[in-house]
């Protein structure tokens, strides 16, 4: 097949994808969940429509329409319930009602019914590792030692000394036990310590817990997202833990002992009772962790969300050959049973292009293309984050005054009081902090990117005047439109979902090459992860027979030699 007759092949691709019969909808399905589409919105940043400068709910109704063309199927929101913020939402006050900022209860259910009109589903982030301290809860609970909430929250009297060290993933110090003076005790906060940890072997913890994703799920809501519930469980004599425990976190805070039987009673008591999704944050220490949290048997939760894979991307850049690694081990891992996310990034991360891509005007168009191509192309539930469909970059800070995020300004505290070369440091910081992954969506060209007619809580990119949704609507070979046309063929071929994956070409250290099959449908794709031209022979056992989806104009094919263009990405139905 020459590449003129490949090139041609492209313009049929309207007419290449099966739609799926009727009695395969997702509506039908017990594992319905597996066929989304997931779109994650910071609500902070999504839209503003009251001019405070922060994103609103009445911001993300009016970008229904904008979010259904893109094809999605689902929202995951992060926190909007009442919270003072110490960490943009992610310690909440109030489980129940709607943080001010965002709108009422009224545009909440305004929200949910537009989004169900259009067949949108909503993934709630639910936070109850820990609690605000600023909850009722553990106002009541700090404020004596009989009080009947005492036991919501890890306490340790100071009369028997300072307890056992444990580490704190916020703190500056990295001490994750706070002393209080009103009761002469000292609280466990595994992040801030505006964050107290709940404490889970409380069954009136538990209760009030499932009793609030009860309310929730009577309102509609579709789905779960538990926040760094793998760190719920604790040993809560706090024993010290051996020599060299620091070389090796996870083994010692996650997937402790008694997690299993928390998710297996809130999926007795929630999941089984309503028709919604969930998943965790975190897959715990190894697979077998992961399996025991999501095998359909075990009755706990639908999916994991490793993070094995999004780690690979660090400062200083990354080997092709160790995420091919990761991603295929997991996939691997999880191909008869259980069922896994596919991300490159979230609000925990930097912009997608900036880690995994090149953000540089001559090829963050085609890097975000190909990385797109990537995620919506492998087995599991794929999760895309808000602006990375139209390749939002990190934004440029020099100081650690222009940060508003937690972590970075404790990080920054901490690695000041430890000696740390600090223009080092902010090198890093600003490669990979969270405020990059939470800077506003950029609309237009008009004042603040369109996001709001007030200052945003959040500096807009510099470049919202070329990087943009209207300008991407506008312009056919866009990376908004590759997108739409990478979820179109996601849904409309269940190999892409479904199929297996098989990895090709392992040890080229530019191609990340696979194939997907499932039944007589064969696809390939073919990911160029360099910004130079490179080939790959393929094998004779790989016969093209259509592109499907192509980054570039034309496709290069000679003698069974394919060569790919800087960040090239492709998808080929193999005959």
């Amino acid at each position: 097949m020459n590449k003129y007759l490949l090139s041609l092949l492209t313009g049929f691709l309207a007419f290449s994808c099966q739609p799926k019969a009727e009695n395969e909808s997702t509506t039908e399905k017990l594992d319905w969940w597996k066929e989304l589409v997931i779109y994650q919105i910071y609500p902070r940043s999504f839209n503003d429509t009251n001019g405070d400068g922060i994103g609103d709910l009445n911001g993300i109704y009016e970008k229904l329409d904008y979010l259904k063309d893109l094809g999605i199927d689902a929202i995951w929101m992060c926190p909007f319930n009442s919270s003072p913020n110490a960490d943009n939402g992610y310690d909440v006050s109030d489980y129940r009602n709607i943080q001010p900022e965002f709108g009422t209860m009224e545009d909440f259910d305004k929200l949910l019914k537009g989004m169900h009109d259009r067949g949108i589903k909503l993934v709630m982030d639910v936070v109850v590792n820990h609690s605000s301290n600023e909850h009722e809860w553990f106002k009541q609970s700090r404020s004596s030692r009989d009080n009947p909430y005492r036991d919501y929250y890890h306490w340790w009297p100071a009369e028997k000394g300072k307890p056992n060290y444990r580490y704190s993933l916020f703190d500056p110090k990295g001490d994750a036990w706070k002393y209080d003076s009103t009761t002469n005790a000292y609280y466990l906060h595994y992040f801030s310590e505006q964050q107290p940890d709940l404490n889970w072997e409380n069954p009136k913890v538990r209760q009030e817990v499932y009793d609030i994703m009860k309310f929730w799920a009577e309102k509609g809501v579709d789905g779960f997202r538990l926040d760094a519930f793998q760190f719920a469980a604790k040993d809560t004599t706090f024993p010290k833990l051996p020599d060299g425990y620091e070389k090796n976190f996870f083994e010692y805070y996650a997937v402790q002992d008694g997690l299993h039987d928390y998710l297996k009673e809130m999926n007795e008591q929630v999941f089984s009772k309503y028709p919604v999704m969930s998943v965790a944050e975190g897959a715990g220490r190894n697979f077998q962790d992961a399996h025991d949290l999501v095998d359909a048997s075990r009755n706990e939760l639908n999916m994991a969300y490793a993070f094995d894979g999004v780690d690979v991307a660090q400062y200083g850049g990354y080997e092709l050959s160790k995420m091919k690694q990761v991603f295929s081990k997991w996939d691997s891992a999880f191909a008869d049973q259980g069922w896994l996310s596919v991300f490159l990034s979230n609000h925990d991360q930097a912009r997608m292009v900036s880690r995994w891509g090149d953000d540089s005007p001559e090829f963050r168009a085609p890097s975000t293309k190909m990385l797109n191509t990537f995620i919506l192309s492998m087995r599991g539930t794929p999760y895309c984050y808000y602006g990375d469909e139209i390749g939002m970059t990190n934004i440029d800070f020099q100081t650690i005054d222009q940060y508003q995020d937690i972590a970075a300004k404790n990080s920054y505290q901490k690695a000041m009081m430890e000696g740390e070369y600090m223009e080092l440091f902010m090198r890093k910081l600003n490669f990979s902090s969270r405020d990059n992954g939470r800077t506003p969506m950029q609309w237009n060209t008009f004042q603040n990117a369109g996001f709001s007619t007030g200052k945003p809580w959040l500096p807009v990119n510099e470049n919202y005047k070329t990087i943009n949704v209207e300008a991407s609507q506008n312009d056919p070979n866009s990376i908004l439109n590759h997108f739409k046309k990478m979820v179109k063929l996601r849904k409309e071929n269940l190999v892409l979902i479904h199929g297996t994956y098989e990895l090709f070409a392992k040890e080229h250290p530019q191609i990340y090459a696979y194939t997907r099959t499932l039944g007589q449908e064969k696809m390939l794709i073919l990911l160029n992860f360099s910004k130079q031209v490179t080939s790959l022979k393929l094998d004779e056992n790989l016969a093209l027979e259509e592109v499907l989806v192509n980054n570039y104009e034309n496709v290069d094919l000679a003698n069974g030699t394919v060569s790919l263009k800087p960040y090239q990405g492709m998808v080929f139905r193999l005959k």
